[in-house]
């Protein structure tokens, strides 16, 4: 049996992103905006909002994502959740001829065809409210 995990980023009241991973993407989103540790990044930026989550079979590899995306810049988060692929390849970093930036490519233009195929690709928006 496969357990499936979820990286998500949620919109803060305040406007700003925070993005986590998960094995119970309902309960950890009830989590962020019930939770009662005045410690927590969402506790004084409530209600949150789901905007864009990725699932994954192996957590190694949900953690990574969620990495990577923590990284990036509120543009480029923004560029993802709006699937605009072209803005997220002029937003990767590096030079034309750096083999990290090359790769990074490759695996943007991976996503986009896989997305504007509209193939089972892991990749879930929610609905627009």
């Amino acid at each position: 049996m496969y357990k499936t995990y979820w990286i998500y980023v949620l919109k803060c009241n305040d406007d700003s992103y925070y993005t986590g991973v998960t094995n119970n993407i309902e309960g950890r989103i009830w989590e962020h905006n019930n939770d009662q540790d005045k410690r927590h990044y969402t506790y004084k930026r409530r209600p949150v909002k789901l905007v864009y989550c990725e699932d994954y079979n192996d957590i190694n590899s949900a953690i990574t994502r969620e990495k990577q995306i923590k990284r990036w810049t509120r543009k480029k988060k923004e560029a993802l959740i709006s699937s605009d692929f072209n803005e997220l390849i002029k937003l990767a970093k590096g030079k034309v001829d750096d083999p990290k930036y090359i790769k990074r490519l490759k695996y943007i233009k991976i996503i986009k065809d896989r997305f504007s195929q509209n193939k089972d690709h892991g990749l879930v928006r929610p609905s627009s409210p």
